[in-house]
């Protein structure tokens, strides 16, 4: 691999440079022009190609039943008669409106078969035969994908011992080409690689990080997106272990995992690692809780796991909950249940990102790890509801496009959850939600526990989709980036937010926090929760602790 090298002027001694092993700096004055220089001189070839295909063609002709006249030919690539749009596109919209406007013909024959009584058009196979047939397709571009030369650091700490260098390694897809230079700016200065892996130096950046450009340049003529990273290198400030925490974002990062959803919102996730309620243990008994969930307790005397026959009133108070008698008979169940969902809980973690401790706070917050239906509708460990679970079809596309095709027919999916016709969405809503339905009358308890489990899966997707949303409402209150005017923990508040009260709620409050003051931090949004909305707060602060 090439180190990257500087252009002096316009002309460069490329002998000279091939045996330099500093890093190249280009001045600011001379950006522009390098900038220019860098790019194709000719306007560059469209990336399409043109393939040849065998296909059935069958032809139809759009007779007139009075003179038996050819009003329309019709060419489609199917058996059966031609479609409604073929007929608009190939015959024009008059003839399609009459065609729309012929009735079926009721006369008989006259001796020689033709019926010149009857109105309008009708259709007459002709023939079908093998043809082959062009058709121009669009090539992929190149691209660029990002990482780190030096130090591979793993989350949630991401933390090297020296400061790594940004590796930027191009991407040609087309055969017989490939990158032949790589460009990147940082900090006004431009490097320069003729190479399809290029490392760019970096620094020590403000908590804030720094944006890095970057693009390649292929040989097929033609150049990248230029794409953009915001980098953050910063010290650890332990002198007896020296180090650096290092942050990248970017669409084009390929090295390990990031904190979950910091991308979507351009936000780096606190230095040296999340808060321990947005953290994923490495095994199961970190996870573990021993809260003695009152809810939790009279739901196990109710069902019959737990005999307080001998507290007054069977150990349970009206509303359903044990009273204090009532759960110290049911604590050791209710210690046993509580985490018997923690190592499930786990595996969806590494699978989707979402951390764990965040899912098992939401549990015991929404149901105190209960799974049956509450007040009728509020289904699961995370009490979802069947039109809750309209934000994950809205908000979370890849778990659409798997979903749909299991309900509905996939032509019917291809479109997206928005353009679904309403009686489709109620489908698609009503089946999504049973997912997290566990009553099972054969089961002990009345609860099916495979179906708990499977469940969690669910809801993390869930909270990804809200994570969605949450960008999109922060930006539509401020016009700006998420991470821009607000941080990583915070985000995570709104998110949770969202989830409990609901797009509106959360809305109002970040418009209204952000009018009055510019702020966008949860202590300033969760003051402007209507009184409706304000059950929230509380909510949040549970789990987010």
């Amino acid at each position: 691999m090439e180190r990257p090298r500087r252009f002096i002027g316009i002309f460069v001694l490329v002998a000279i440079l091939w045996g330099m092993t500093t890093v190249p700096r280009v001045s600011a004055n001379e950006l522009s022009n390098l900038a220019e220089q860098a790019q194709p001189e000719e306007e560059p070839l469209p990336r399409t190609t043109t393939l040849v295909i065998d296909t059935v063609e069958y032809e139809w002709w759009l007779l007139r039943w009075s003179d038996n006249s050819i009003v329309c030919q019709v060419i489609v690539e199917h058996e059966g008669m031609p479609t409604n749009n073929e007929i608009l596109q190939d015959c024009g919209q008059a003839v399609y409106a009459e065609w729309q406007s012929t009735t079926a013909c009721t006369f008989p024959p006259d001796e020689m078969g033709n019926v010149p009584q009857c109105p309008g058009l009708y259709f007459m196979f002709i023939s079908s035969g093998a043809v082959q047939k062009s058709i121009e397709v669009e090539l992929p571009p190149p691209s660029v994908e990002v990482s780190l030369s030096g130090c591979d650091p793993s989350f949630p700490e991401n933390r090297c011992a020296v400061i790594p260098n940004l590796l930027l390694t191009g991407i040609e897809p087309l055969p017989n080409e490939r990158i032949i230079e790589i460009h990147a700016i940082v900090n006004g200065i431009e490097y320069i690689c003729y190479d399809s892996v290029c490392e760019v130096p970096l620094d020590v950046t403000p908590i804030t990080g720094q944006e890095i450009q970057f693009w390649a340049i292929s040989s097929f003529g033609d150049s990248s997106d230029q794409f953009t990273a915001q980098v953050r290198v910063i010290e650890s400030g332990v002198s007896a272990s020296p180090g650096y925490y290092v942050d990248v974002l970017s669409s084009q990062w390929s090295g390990r995992d990031i904190a979950t959803c910091a991308q979507t919102w351009g936000a780096f996730p606190p230095v040296g690692g999340p808060p321990l309620w947005l953290t994923t243990p490495e095994v199961p008994e970190l996870l573990a809780s021993d809260i003695p969930y009152y809810f939790l307790a009279g739901r196990l005397i109710a069902q019959g796991l737990v005999d307080a026959s001998q507290c007054p009133g069977g150990g349970l108070l009206p509303n359903g909950y044990a009273d204090e008698c009532g759960l110290e008979k049911a604590l050791p169940a209710v210690l046993e249940w509580q985490n018997q969902f923690d190592i499930r809980i786990i595996e969806v973690a590494r699978e989707t990102g979402v951390p764990a401790q965040l899912l098992k706070n939401l549990f015991a917050q929404e149901s105190q790890f209960w799974p049956g239906v509450f007040n009728s509708e509020h289904l699961g460990l995370g009490h979802i509801t069947p039109k809750g679970v309209e934000v994950v079809l809205l908000w979370n596309p890849s778990f659409f496009q798997q979903f749909c095709p299991l309900v509905l027919d996939e032509g019917v999916c291809s479109n997206g959850y928005a353009q679904l016709d309403p009686a489709y969405q109620a489908i698609l809503r009503g089946a999504l939600a049973s997912k997290a339905r566990t009553d099972c009358l054969d089961c002990p308890a009345g609860i099916d526990l495979t179906s708990a489990n499977a469940s969690i899966d669910l809801f993390a997707q869930t909270l990804l989709a809200n994570c969605e949303q949450v960008a999109q409402e922060v930006f539509n209150a401020t016009k700006s980036t998420p991470g821009v005017v607000s941080d990583y923990e915070d985000l995570w508040k709104f998110t949770l937010a969202n989830y409990h009260a609901g797009p509106g709620c959360l809305s109002y409050a970040l418009y209204t926090s952000w009018n009055r003051g510019r702020i966008l931090d949860w202590e300033a949004v969760s003051q402007n929760f209507t009184p409706v909305c304000q059950g929230v707060v509380f909510y949040v602060d549970q789990i987010a602790k």
